[in-house]
């Protein structure tokens, strides 16, 4: 295949462009990983912080970003005989990156995985394949 041509600018001003601008929004190692543990499903914060292992101010800072972002909503809950919590489940905003984390994990496994079968297989809940 043969080399793309040399540009000297992109086609889009940094400024103008919408994929820079979800750099800025969810562009951090962190926020990255509390999004990749949401799109699995996890929501609450204890959960969130004995997974990732982030300092606590780190998570309660990105948590709320995302929250005023519009890509998860904070919710409480309450355990029976406990204090009510918050948990953080993803807005339909948050729900539609699991397209391009799919997309990038496909790429991961293909790059990044050392020969080794993919950990995880990602199937349609539809048709199984």
């Amino acid at each position: 295949m043969a080399d793309a041509p040399l540009i000297r600018r992109s086609p889009v001003p940094p400024c103008d462009c919408n994929l820079a601008k979800s750099f800025e929004l969810v562009g951090d190692r962190w926020t990255l990983l509390i999004l990749r543990s949401a799109l699995y499903g996890m929501r609450r914060y204890d959960d969130f912080q004995t997974e990732l292992e982030l300092p606590r101010s780190v998570l309660s800072k990105r948590l709320a970003a995302l929250v005023d972002r519009g890509i998860m909503e904070r919710r409480e809950y309450r355990d029976a005989g406990q204090r009510a919590r918050a948990e953080y489940p993803l807005t339909e905003m948050g729900r539609t990156l699991g397209l391009p984390f799919m997309a990038l994990t496909e790429w991961a496994d293909r790059w990044l995985g050392d020969d080794k079968p993919p950990p995880l297989s990602l199937r349609s809940k539809g048709t199984g394949q």
